[in-house]
């Protein structure tokens, strides 16, 4: 394909996306969990590294909508739909990913947070494999000294695509919670075994979740 008809097609992927995504999210039953976990580190003067799985990055993005947040954004593939879908809604954009262009991408988000921008990163995109973590988050939260803040999502019915992080899309009148986790803190010693940081970083995801799913009050 010619990159004249690339660009037409993610132009018109990306406008069927956000047109879609709109549709449906007035329809949700949506409630956002802990969110005075977020107040609680932008009353300190903190921004905050949020972390989610791919998957699970549409009902995020709808939350996130025109909050000044930053996302870091593949520059290939579904990446670029994504973007301009997140453009759309007002997300700002961090070019890259900490898998590709990963110095980059890295100093980037890192000046966003420093700028006081809160700065939103799957540490599982932009390929997988799902639920695994890359230690970019890990390194521009110890950066920058903010916060790691965690953000899972239950949904009463969705769709789940046939893709690496099956990606989830809830259905029309579905209950959506969006749960903040506890905050997490990267010394130097953590960002220094990836390991340990990314194992933290993958637990901080998964409670988050559990509490997202359990929450009863929707």
């Amino acid at each position: 394909m010619s990159d004249a008809g690339r660009e037409r097609r993610i132009a018109w992927l990306a406008r069927l996306g956000l047109l879609v995504l709109r549709m449906l999210a007035v329809t949700w039953r949506f409630r956002v969990v802990n969110r005075e976990l977020l107040v609680a580190q932008h009353a300190t003067g903190r921004s905050v590294v949020i972390v989610l799985w791919h998957g699970q990055l549409l009902p995020v993005l709808w939350c996130f909508r025109y909050s000044g947040t930053a996302g870091m954004v593949s520059e290939h593939g579904d990446g670029e739909i994504i973007g301009r879908i997140a453009a759309a809604l007002g997300v700002r954009l961090v070019r890259g990913s900490t898998s590709q262009g990963a110095a980059r991408a890295l100093l980037a988000g890192a000046r966003e947070v420093e700028a006081g921008h809160d700065l939103a990163i799957t540490p599982d995109g932009p390929r997988g494999p799902a639920k695994s973590v890359a230690p970019g988050a890990a390194a521009i939260a110890q950066r920058t000294g903010a916060p790691i803040l965690p953000v899972g999502v239950w949904a009463s019915r969705a769709w789940h695509f046939k893709s690496w992080d099956k990606f989830m899309l809830p259905k029309p009148f579905a209950s959506v919670r969006v749960a903040y986790g506890d905050p997490l803190h990267i010394d130097s010693g953590m960002a220094r075994k990836t390991v340990d940081a990314s194992g933290a970083v993958y637990a901080a995801i998964e409670a988050a979740i559990a509490r997202a799913a359990k929450d009863g009050t929707a």
